[in-house]
C-alpha cells in the first residue's frame, strides 16, 4: 500500500483520553462544496460570509477543528436522508453532521511522498479538499513539502501496516492537530 499513493483523508483512529466520538453541529443548507467522510473541517469564520459557526471544508493552511464523520438531513421530498458525504448544494431541514473535535485525538493519513523516522515531531499541511463521489471518501494527504514550525498536523508516528514503513513512497503515517480552532497552536519538536 504505502508504494502506491492511495489516500484515504484523516481518519481518527484512537483518543489518548478515551473513547473517540463524534460531536455533532450543522452544515447550511445549499453548501456549495462537497464534504467527504474522513475530510478536515473547520467552523466557518467571518471572512466565510453566510457560513460563519456552520460546517465548512478546511483548506491547506487552515486550523482545523477535526474531521468529517458523516451527516444526516431531510429532503425536498420529506425523506431522511442519511450520508457519509454532503454533496455539493444540497438543501434540506434538520442537517446534523458528525465530526470529530478533540484536540488529542490521533489519526492516520497517507504521506504524499517519502518520510523518514527523524521527522517525528515535525508539521505539515494538508494538500486539497477533494473526495470520491462514489465512496463518499475524502483524499486527503499529508503534504511533505509543507514542512514548517506551526503547521496544520504534527507527526507523531508511523501506522502499523505491513508493508508501511519510514521510508516508503506513501507512508502512512499517525498525526495529531496541531493548530486547531480551539487549542492555541503548538509548534513542532
Amino acid at each position: 500500500m504505502p508504494s502506491t499513493s492511495a489516500p484515504f483523508g484523516l481518519r481518527a483512529i484512537y483518543s489518548p483520553m478515551g473513547t473517540t466520538r463524534p460531536y455533532s453541529g450543522q452544515i447550511k443548507s445549499g453548501y456549495a462544496a462537497d464534504v467527504f467522510q474522513s475530510m478536515p473541517i473547520r467552523y466557518g469564520l467571518s471572512t466565510d460570509t453566510g457560513y460563519e459557526g456552520y460546517i465548512v471544508q478546511a483548506a491547506a493552511g487552515e486550523r482545523l477543528l477535526g474531521t468529517f464523520m458523516g451527516v444526516e438531513w431531510v429532503d425536498a421530498t420529506g425523506r431522511q436522508r442519511v450520508g457519509n458525504y454532503w454533496p455539493s448544494g444540497t438543501t434540506g431541514t434538520n442537517i446534523i453532521a458528525y465530526f470529530t473535535t478533540d484536540y488529542t485525538i490521533v489519526y492516520e493519513i497517507q504521506a504524499n511522498a517519502a518520510l523518514s523516522i527523524d521527522k517525528i515531531g515535525q508539521q505539515y499541511d494538508i494538500n486539497g479538499v477533494t473526495g470520491n463521489t462514489t465512496t463518499g471518501l475524502s483524499t486527503a494527504q499529508l503534504d511533505v513539502a509543507s514542512a514548517a514550525t506551526n503547521a496544520q498536523l504534527r507527526v507523531i508516528g508511523l501506522s502499523n501496516y505491513v508493508n508501511n514503513a519510514w521510508g516508503d513512497a506513501y507512508p502512512i503515517v499517525q498525526v495529531q492537530i496541531s493548530e486547531h480552532q480551539n487549542v492555541a497552536d503548538r509548534a513542532s519538536y
